[in-house]
């Protein structure tokens, strides 16, 4: 699979292994399936991996670090996240996790960009992941945070990259223009953007693009399928839209796409995983994944031949500009 440099560590793959699902994301996932994942991810060539405590309360980094343990640690970029420490709750142990994973509540998260608070968190991840070492490290979802992930957060991160207990600082959110401002003024390495540089929302392209590019920052799209609305050849009755229901007018938006790509043979789920790699400034697109049959199916999407005319004709219709014609 091809790679894209990203400074500071080894380069990525184009494609990258999300693994919120192996924390059980909205149904239970078994320990066996998603070592099958990691194993058939390893066996089609992604050497990117991303999790974070937040995904089913440490169950995803546990499952993940299970699953590398038998691969050299040089061959492989590991991502984790920050900003959410998990803290044992016995008084809910009983009930289920309220955060979207079928999951036990016997631990809660609780916001935390401090320096202590980032420290504690990444030795707790090296634990679960049975690593030494981490190669991304991401703030994650700061948004309320802007005054502690901006300072005592990416002062931690920076510290510990010059210790090279972690190798790349980064930043995860689900907004393009904070992303810039953390680009703008701190010393970040890579940046994680869900859900703003795909085929419904381009506003990753107005300035967090262009400012990672002139900082050279790479970028690492996530949620390519806005939650699943663009994760299928045909706009489905199960609509959603960044994390709810999507309204009317981006499903029919979301059909006139499907029209277009059906025209030039090309299905909505291989445009909308290969539409934000158009871009120089994207490192790799992150999908989420739950089994080796999601695997299978996000590199053949991938690796589908689509002709320029499907990405000139998006580009002329308003409904997705092209990301290259955004550098012109």
């Amino acid at each position: 699979m091809n790679k894209r440099a990203l400074r500071n560590i080894t380069a990525l793959t184009e494609l990258g292994f999300g693994a919120s699902q192996l924390g059980n994301l909205h149904r239970e996932t078994t320990d066996e399936e998603s070592r099958d994942a990691v194993v058939r991810a390893w066996d089609v060539g992604l050497r990117y991996f991303d999790t974070a405590p937040h995904y089913g309360l440490g169950l995803s980094e546990r499952r993940l670090g299970a699953a590398l343990q038998h691969y050299d640690r040089d061959s492989f970029v590991i991502s984790t996240k920050v900003g959410r420490l998990l803290i044992d709750s016995p008084e809910t142990a009983h009930l289920r996790d309220t955060e979207g994973f079928d999951v036990p509540a016997s631990r809660k998260r609780l916001w935390d960009f401090s320096r202590d608070g980032i420290l504690r968190s990444i030795d707790e991840s090296l634990i679960r992941l049975g690593l030494d070492r981490l190669d991304i490290v991401y703030l994650h979802d700061p948004d309320e945070f802007w005054e502690q992930a901006s300072t005592a957060g990416v002062n931690a991160l920076i510290e510990l990259r010059e210790q090279n207990v972690i190798g790349a600082v980064g930043v995860g959110m689900n907004q393009a223009e904070m992303l810039s401002d953390f680009i703008d003024y701190a010393d970040v390495d890579v940046v994680m953007v869900a859900g703003r540089l795909t085929l419904l929302d381009q506003s990753g392209l107005e300035r967090l693009l262009p400012t990672a590019l002139g900082r050279g920052v790479g970028v690492v799209t996530a949620g390519v399928y806005n939650s699943g609305l663009l994760s299928a050849s045909h706009v489905g009755t199960e609509r959603r839209f960044d994390y709810a229901p999507a309204p009317q007018g981006v499903v029919t938006r979301a059909r006139r796409i499907e029209a277009i790509c059906r025209a030039h043979g090309v299905s909505l789920a291989e445009a909308a995983v290969q539409y934000p790699l158009r871009h120089p400034a994207v490192s790799s697109a992150v999908l989420g994944t739950r089994s080796a049959a999601h695997v299978d199916s996000g590199v053949a999407r991938y690796n589908a031949d689509i002709p320029d005319g499907l990405w000139a004709e998006l580009d002329e219709s308003g409904l997705a500009p092209d990301p290259i014609g955004s550098l012109r």
